[in-house]
């Protein structure tokens, strides 16, 4: 276990909130809006905010923020997607022909900024209190400063957040914004571990949301919130966004701003033996947890016990075959034909299960399924091409996570994230305009292929899990493409080997990059394996004779996510929190 970061074991009696997140400030801010009589979006908002604050090398209140809820009043869980869209002024010719076929860092990758619109709605619609009362503890977080924590630290001092081998020189290119440097560089050197870092302009861009509220308070609480949220994509917020793009060669105009709305709907849903799986919709990577997972029922897992060649052999591979149908059928379903009834059929998970050969590992992405299938609407789409291994742009894993259980059975879960490195920081407002544009693809037949409107495919994906029809698990982490791994050896551990939820995000890990990553320029290195060093030496053999090639990382590597989740006990009536030990994340509770 890492020196100086203790684990954290919950009491597991008299539990009625929780809040666990990646970084203890964060968790308490949660922890201060439920203990004042909140319920979990108002808490669940308010830590997410300060995560904003507290990581903006991972996060943005200009970048996204995709939310699950489960809302006890409706019995309803329903997804935000906080996911920004490409500008009107963005098209495959421009970026093929103009700018070299590349989405070079910086100010061509932006979308429009969906974190606050996400806040701000969800609050709206499912929380309690005012905006001022949730950004309370962000704001003072921003205004009176925050030591400066290792994470941030460690990029600053590399500038780079990739941890991730094959990276590129233009990961470097975000120390040449002033206004990002002036923040965390001043005066040529970079703020230490403990340093007091203060975020004036993101503490003014936050007043000043609360004095629209405060103006139109008399209107009453709804009408409060939308006016704060149409100062930030209508009023002056929009036309200083529009114009530092502007001036930085940005794509983003004031009609953008205005005709953008997050979209709110039902999440994906699958199951796994008795538990029912929640996850963001096919805009994102979130239903290669449910894949995976009913790949995965096809096996005795339990059967060959936890981490041992054999099990992690088949994890390996049954992610492997989740991840090329992402590949080809993963996309925006408000611009492509997705086949979503087909790939979360039990049926469709069933026969892809029986690619999996026990012994031989696939030596690259294996090729994508046919859920078309086993679905009534029969779609015309063929897979994607396979791509040819390639390891230039490294593989990201910024974001960060946060969760939230409450005493009327409300349960939250989200993903913030969009660092600085991506984009500069809008020196008025003290945030980035989010650069999730990096997770697109510029061949026309990609279902990721950019357009106009459309939205880029989004690793962050929050989930939430169900047993006998009631809230069980909310459930996420950061990670890039790490994350549904890492959610899916969580379930596992829960369910199949019957850990407790400390236990379960404690645990060894392991993860597959067989295949092309999400972020420009899309990665794909064949065949590799990441393991922890706790993985047992003998494992690792195995593991190559398989055909794997596999790295052996640090026994509690950064690189294998940072898990968090509560656990509800509804027989007993009571929560279990569990945060990852991997970074800085801490549950707390009462």
């Amino acid at each position: 276990m890492p020196l100086g970061i203790p684990s954290y074991r919950p009491s597991v009696t008299g539990t009625t909130h929780m809040v666990s997140s990646g970084h203890y400030l964060a968790s308490a801010a949660g922890y201060r809006i439920l203990e004042d009589g909140g319920n979990a979006i108002d808490a669940g908002i308010a830590s997410g905010l300060a995560l904003n604050v507290l990581y903006p090398h991972w996060t943005s209140f200009g970048g996204v923020a995709p939310i699950l809820i489960y809302d006890a009043k409706s019995n309803k869980t329903i997804e935000i997607d906080g996911l920004g869209r490409w500008p009107r002024r963005a098209t495959l010719d421009f970026f093929n022909s103009q700018i070299g076929g590349e989405i070079p860092i910086g100010m061509l990758r932006c979308v429009t900024p969906a974190a606050a619109d996400a806040w701000l709605t969800t609050l709206k619609l499912y929380g309690t209190l005012s905006f001022k009362e949730v950004v309370t503890p962000a704001l003072e977080l921003a205004a009176k400063g925050i030591p400066t924590p290792i994470s941030l630290q460690s990029a600053l001092s590399t500038g780079s957040q990739r941890s991730q081998p094959g990276g590129s020189t233009d990961e470097i290119l975000w120390t040449s914004w002033s206004s990002t440097t002036d923040i965390f560089i001043p005066k040529g050197k970079a703020l230490q571990v403990g340093d007091v870092l203060i975020q004036e302009a993101l503490a003014n861009s936050f007043r000043r949301l609360i004095d629209v509220e405060k103006a139109h308070a008399s209107a009453g609480r709804e009408v409060a919130l939308q006016a704060a949220r149409d100062f930030f994509y209508t009023g002056e917020i929009a036309e200083e966004i529009v114009e530092f793009s502007r001036e930085h060669g940005g794509l983003l105009e004031l009609e953008d701003l205005a005709q953008y709305h997050v979209s709110i709907s039902r999440p994906a849903k699958g199951r796994y033996k008795d538990v029912d799986i929640y996850t963001c919709g096919f805009w994102s990577q979130g239903p290669v947890v449910i894949q995976a997972l009913q790949i995965l029922e096809a096996f005795d897992l339990r059967q060959m016990s936890h981490n041992s060649a054999d099990y992690i052999h088949t994890v390996i591979e049954a992610l492997k075959l989740a991840f090329s149908d992402r590949h080809s059928f993963f996309g925006d379903p408000d611009y492509i034909e997705v086949p979503i009834e087909g790939l979360l059929s039990p049926r469709y998970a069933s026969s892809r299960a029986k690619e999996i050969d026990l012994q031989k590992a696939f030596a690259e992405m294996p090729p994508a399924g046919n859920p078309w299938r086993y679905q009534e609407a029969k779609g015309l789409r063929s897979p994607s091409s396979l791509p040819r291994p390639h390891d230039q742009g490294g593989l990201q894993t910024d974001t960060s996570y946060t969760c939230v259980v409450d005493r009327w059975g409300n349960a939250f879960s989200a993903t913030p994230s969009d660092g600085f490195a991506g984009s500069p920081i809008v020196p008025k407002l003290g945030f980035i305009i989010s650069s999730r544009g990096s997770q697109t693809w510029l061949d026309p037949e990609h279902p990721c292929a950019l357009a106009p409107g459309k939205r880029p495919r989004l690793t962050p994906n929050p989930a939430l899990a169900f047993k006998n029809g009631r809230p069980w698990l909310p459930f996420g982490t950061p990670g890039g493409d790490m994350q549904t791994q890492a959610m899916v050896q969580l379930i596992l551990n829960l369910v199949d080997f019957e850990m407790d939820v400390q236990q379960s995000i404690e645990a060894p890990r392991v993860s597959t990059w067989s295949f092309p990553g999400s972020f420009w320029p899309h990665a794909y290195l064949a065949g590799l394996v990441g393991v922890e060093g706790r993985i047992d030496s003998s494992v690792v053999k195995e593991l190559e004779k398989r055909g794997h090639v596999v790295e052996v990382w640090d026994d509690w590597s950064g690189r294998v996510s940072d898990l968090c989740a509560i656990e509800i006990d509804s027989r007993r009536g009571i929560l279990k929190a569990g945060a990852d030990i991997r970074r800085e994340s801490y549950a707390i509770g009462r």
